[in-house]
């Protein structure tokens, strides 16, 4: 199959090196033409995946142009930020088969990429790529499984063509929406579970793992009434890209939004924890949205809201806790 990958960064690269041993023909693009010529010459990914090396017959280039035509009869899947999912979608041919791997809720727009993808009158050739994967184990060939989510079950099945294989799994699924609103809400929850364990490391009487496992469990009662507001199925949230995504991002070290939950507890300050990782941090981006979205939809989000009040500085990491903990009781 031809493959096109747009985006070089982590995630994007660790999936070009899985789909070109697979055997396929893949094209990586990315925006800056130098970082790709020092990845051609390098065959490492520097910035992103210094620990893996780019296999030989992998196609790098930054003709955007070139990697949307290689692709015309097979697959695109769209590597960019969140931010930069509708540009990307709107410069692709309606005919194209393509996925998505970024997480979240558009900013401004509040919409999902199935939403944005309906705006843009794309047709039903599209979905999203999910799941609990951190992309330093995906290129290094650790088992992971993840989800294709579309309309379009032929979409689905060259999802599984293309990348399913001896350690990589990967499960179709026909709710994109389910699907998407898990990969967005998970990165806003593993913010709050970061907070909760820096706290346990600064203060003996502060929150421990029963907290831990309390937010992760009423995060997910969370994510699930937005999922079902906006049309989702309740069976997709215990799976991997409800339940399975949270629990990784939440609680894996490799997890940019728990390592920025560990910084606030710190007291650091946004920006200076952005300046640290170095990265894109996408809980911090998306958390006003996803409120705003569940409040649209008059849903309740109490750890939504404590971490969005966190992240905008009117609120501190121990008062954020007292703050969940101090709600009236009520029925599971």
């Amino acid at each position: 199959m031809k493959i096109s990958v747009l985006g070089a960064g982590a995630w994007g690269t660790a999936l070009a090196i899985q789909a070109t041993h697979a055997g396929h023909d893949v094209k990586l693009w990315g925006r800056d033409a130098a970082a790709i010529g020092q990845m051609r010459a390098s065959r490492r990914n520097a910035a992103y995946l210094p620990d893996s090396e780019l296999p030989a017959p992998l196609a790098l280039t930054a003709d955007r142009g070139q990697a949307i035509a290689h692709a015309a009869e097979g697959l695109t899947v769209i590597a960019t930020p969140m931010s930069g999912l509708r540009e990307t979608l709107a410069a692709l041919p309606p005919t194209h088969r393509t996925l998505w791997l970024c997480k979240g809720f558009e900013a401004g727009s509040g919409r999902l990429g199935h939403e944005i993808a309906r705006e843009l009158q794309l047709g039903r050739r599209v979905g999203v790529l999910s799941g609990p994967s951190f992309a330093q184990e995906v290129a290094a060939g650790r088992p992971t499984a993840l989800v294709a989510a579309s309309e379009d079950a032929g979409l689905a099945q060259a999802a599984v063509d293309a990348f399913h294989g001896e350690r990589l799994r990967v499960y179709t699924s026909t709710d994109p929406i389910g699907v998407e609103v898990g990969g967005a809400v998970k990165n806003v929850l593993a913010i709050a579970v970061g907070v909760c364990d820096g706290l346990s490391n600064v203060a003996p009487d502060a929150p421990g793992l029963n907290a831990r496992a309390a937010l992760i469990t009423r995060g997910l009662a969370e994510m699930l009434r937005l999922g079902l507001a906006l049309g989702a199925k309740a069976e997709t949230f215990m799976g991997l890209s409800g339940l399975g995504d949270l629990v990784l991002t939440a609680t894996g070290d490799l997890s940019r939004n728990r390592r920025v939950g560990l910084m606030l507890a710190e007291g650091l300050a946004v920006p200076d924890i952005l300046k640290r990782l170095g990265h894109v941090a996408e809980g911090v981006y998306s958390a006003p949205t996803v409120l705003a979205r569940a409040r649209e939809a008059g849903v309740e989000m109490p750890i939504t809201e404590a971490m969005v009040a966190l992240l905008e500085g009117r609120l501190r990491a121990g008062q954020a806790v007292d703050h969940l903990m101090g709600r009236e009781a009520r029925p599971e």
